[in-house]
């Protein structure tokens, strides 16, 4: 029974030196992608600041952390590869491929709103305080959002998805006097 322990407590020993050059080269890794992320993760802030200052700082937010999840998920697989789990690796890469397909297909009608959301806001002749006829509806732009525009029609609210506003909307008059 000694001679079992003692020959699993060397062998132990032999892999595990083996394998402290990976797990190492790993961690040095680890390190300084966490340097290059946050470096480039400023970059990327710094653009989309320039690049959209109008816009709300939830949508900047929304496509920094978008870039974050897939550098840090790339970050991910390179450390498994670099310890020798290669095949975890390609099938995590391979798993997340599949989940993402399944995501996008069940969100396609959240993110055709929120692409349409973002033309909309961008779109100098669809404001708030303009009169608009949505589908028959007409009322007064009271705010754009992301996902979702509201109007206010006969003193109610009436909210809307962007993506079925941005297809068939049309202006009557805005804060400048009828079109």
């Amino acid at each position: 029974m000694a001679g079992i322990v003692r020959q699993s407590f060397w062998r132990f020993v032999r892999n595990f030196a083996a394998a402290l050059p990976r797990v190492l080269a790993g961690l040095v890794f680890l390190v300084l992608a966490f340097a290059v992320v946050k470096v480039v993760m400023a970059l990327v802030r710094a653009t989309l600041r320039r690049a959209l200052p109008d816009e709300s700082p939830v949508y900047r937010q929304f496509v920094s952390t978008i870039v974050s999840v897939f550098l840090w998920f790339a970050v991910g697989l390179s450390f498994l590869s670099i310890v020798g789990l290669d095949g975890i690796a390609a099938s995590l890469g391979t798993a997340a491929g599949f989940v993402a397909l399944g995501v996008s297909y069940a969100l396609s009608n959240v993110i055709a709103d929120a692409v349409a959301g973002v033309y909309l806001l961008r779109d100098p002749d669809f404001m708030p305080g303009d009169t608009v006829d949505v589908g028959g509806t007409t009322g007064e732009v009271k705010s754009i959002e992301l996902r979702k525009t509201r109007l206010s029609v006969e003193g109610d609210t009436v909210v809307r998805g962007n993506a079925a506003i941005e297809k068939e909307w049309r202006k009557l008059e805005g804060p400048n006097g009828p079109e």
